[in-house]
């Protein structure tokens, strides 16, 4: 038999099956971190259940596979797929992710991000509201208020039961929820644990006639924009890095499948960013006259206006006013109309990417455009074609 006539047999693709949950969002940057490493390393082929939302682990004693990506979230869960034969990675963090082998985003350090951002904007008093029988929303929980204990913050907490094993009907956990709001002192920050309940929270504010951002500064985790930008308050939100999650998972599963020996801890994917929406859009202060030309003054970013026109809005001295900001601040009023201007700026260069810097730079207030990069650059520390760069590498997820 000739070269030309010898049969060549295609390259073995390992057998890979997926036992979580399809739809979400965060779920999907996960499963295409994990195609991408396939497709780096030579293709995977990929098992799942059509037509299941959330399928089950128990499905995988009955395929053929070389290993599996699952999420882990009840004991029951854990217990069949420690009795699986097979190389498996574990994504999820309902559980502690240290009992099998297990790729998931730091949680400890989402919380301390959170409390991070709402310091660094003057909040003094801040709050969690998550769910106790969860492992990453306990997580979340204690990094949130270690940073906030650090820093001399006040820091409180409203965890409830899991809704799929608690007996207490919804009803009851809203009337709790408003309750504990009602008790707040404002302004105060507070972290869901998800974004749903950052949702939850802006309609429970809204109910109980508390403003947001004004009263009530709101984060959720998971940057899921269906749920963060098509309520009443667009909600700003930590994004988890999912799909740097399911390429290291994948890189994970094809060690084990290699030979090596499972991990001893879990891998844990430093959290991405924070997208900031208006639920935060605020610097928190305790004096009614200063919180009410701090709102003043955000209705009218897109005005080129500069402190005079403040000293004109407060009725006082220039010198009152320079005073009232480093006190309540700790930074001037040329400072505090930068950070407001250029934190607008970032959430337009992240979110439209047709517009051009010039309109942006007039929708922020800024004479023109030169001014505009020159205060970009001061306040962020790079260009603002460079940040839109940076935003637009990261969202195209580079390995």
């Amino acid at each position: 038999m000739s070269p030309k006539d010898s049969i060549v047999f295609p390259k073995y693709r390992r057998r890979i099956a997926l036992a979580f949950a399809q739809g979400i969002s965060f779920v999907e940057k996960v499963r295409h971190g994990i195609a991408d490493y396939a497709a780096a390393h030579g293709g995977w082929s990929f098992s799942v259940m059509p037509e299941m939302l959330s399928p089950s682990v128990e499905w995988l004693k009955h395929v053929r596979i070389d290993g599996a990506l699952v999420f882990v979230v009840t004991k029951r869960d854990l217990k069949q797929v420690r009795a699986l034969q097979r190389p498996i990675v574990n994504l999820a963090a309902h559980l502690d992710p240290s009992a099998i082998p297990s790729v998931t985003v730091d949680h400890r350090r989402i919380g301390e991000m959170a409390a991070e951002f709402l310091l660094e904007r003057g909040f003094s008093r801040l709050a969690y509201y998550g769910t106790k029988s969860l492992w990453y929303s306990r997580q979340r929980r204690a990094g949130f208020s270690t940073a906030a204990l650090r820093a001399g913050a006040q820091c409180q907490a409203h965890m409830v039961e899991n809704p799929q094993i608690a007996a207490t009907q919804w009803r009851d956990e809203h009337r709790t929820l408003l309750r504990w709001l009602r008790g707040l002192k404002p302004p105060v920050g507070i972290l869901a644990s998800i974004d749903l309940r950052a949702s939850m929270l802006a309609d429970a504010c809204a109910e109980t006639g508390l403003r947001v951002p004004e009263d009530i500064a709101i984060i959720g985790v998971d940057n899921d924009p269906v749920i963060c930008e098509l309520g009443a308050v667009p909600i700003t939100s930590v994004a988890r890095n999912d799909w740097k999650v399911g390429w290291e998972a994948a890189a994970m599963l094809d060690r084990l499948m290699n030979g090596e020996p499972p991990p001893r801890v879990p891998h844990f994917v430093e959290p991405e960013q924070i997208v900031e929406r208006k639920s935060t859009d605020t610097l928190a202060v305790d004096d009614a006259a200063m919180a009410g030309l701090l709102a003043e003054l955000r209705e009218n970013l897109d005005k080129p206006f500069g402190v005079e026109w403040l000293v004109e809005r407060s009725g006082r001295s220039r010198r009152w006013l320079e005073l009232r900001f480093r006190e309540e601040l700790g930074r001037s009023p040329r400072e505090v109309i930068h950070q407001l201007r250029v934190a607008r700026a970032r959430e337009l260069l992240a979110g439209d990417k047709q517009m051009s810097l010039t309109d942006i730079a007039a929708r922020c207030g800024f004479a023109d455009l030169r001014r505009f990069r020159m205060v970009f650059r001061h306040v962020q520390g790079v260009l603002p074609r460079k940040f839109r760069n940076d935003q637009g590498a990261k969202a195209r997820k580079p390995a």
